[in-house]
């Protein structure tokens, strides 16, 4: 039984076919990334298996049982939760107090849903910035402060989308060992990113989205040695570059 599986899966917006009967599974435990051009569908797939859109066919299960079509919150209560890859903080909160509306979903008591956000932070590397406003952090911090009010809801799933986009060298490489340490927490891990490196670093299994649809599955050092992922994504320069560092 795969820990969380995608079977069949396609979402039509109009006359758009986003997704297209797309199939993948996420093991217990594990990093894996969803990899793939721009405007491939990966981020449609996060919403429906986050809840925020049905499919048009396809299932979704999580430990066995169908969660297709079920709301936000209670995929969140159950245990899913993911990050957005527009990071939009409450700007008139402090670090601390948009941290904790995320443990809001486990705590009721303001006290102790700021304890949660106090450790959160220390997890993600924000113990610093806990009193200041969000909107006066950089596009680092204010990715980690949408990490870390994911992880305020004690997930069992993770989805990032995107979570290295915008940040530099020296920011992809101080935020992948908190990504792993989420997953050595106890925490499964799913990505969708496009800093090849990162993902060749973190994720044990990659799936390759192109057009809605599946077209490699894998270790890195497999997906990026495949034809079609050369063709439909990175080019033969970059996957000379990452075969090298596989």
């Amino acid at each position: 039984m795969s820990f969380l599986e995608v079977d069949k899966v396609s979402k039509r917006f109009g006359g758009l076919l986003a997704v297209s009967d797309a199939s993948f599974t996420v093991a217990e435990g594990s990093i894996t990334g969803l990899i793939g051009p721009n405007g491939a569908g990966k981020t449609t797939l996060f919403a429906i298996v986050s809840g925020f859109e049905p499919p048009t066919s396809g299932q979704v299960r999580w430990r066995g049982q169908p969660i297709t079509g079920r709301p936000p919150h209670v995929l969140a209560g159950a245990g899913i939760a993911r990050t957005f890859q527009i990071v939009q903080p409450f700007a008139g909160l402090s670090v601390r107090e948009n941290i904790a509306v995320g443990a809001f979903l486990r705590h009721r008591r303001r006290a102790d849903a700021l304890e949660v956000a106090e450790q959160v932070a220390a997890r993600v590397g924000l113990s610093a910035e806990l009193d200041k406003p969000a909107a006066a952090l950089t596009v680092a911090g204010r990715k980690r402060v949408e990490l870390a009010k994911a992880l305020a809801t004690a997930p069992q799933l993770l989805l990032l989308d995107e979570v290295l986009a915008g940040l530099n060298p020296s920011e992809v490489r101080d935020i992948v060992p908190v990504v792993r340490a989420i997953r050595d927490s106890g925490v499964t891990v799913l990505m969708i990113e496009h800093v090849m490196q990162a993902v060749m670093n973190l994720c044990e299994a990659v799936h390759v989205l192109a057009q809605g649809r599946i077209i490699a599955s894998g270790t890195p050092a497999e997906v990026v040695a495949a034809p079609a992922v050369i063709e439909a994504y990175l080019g033969h320069g970059a996957a000379a570059r990452l075969a090298r560092h596989a």
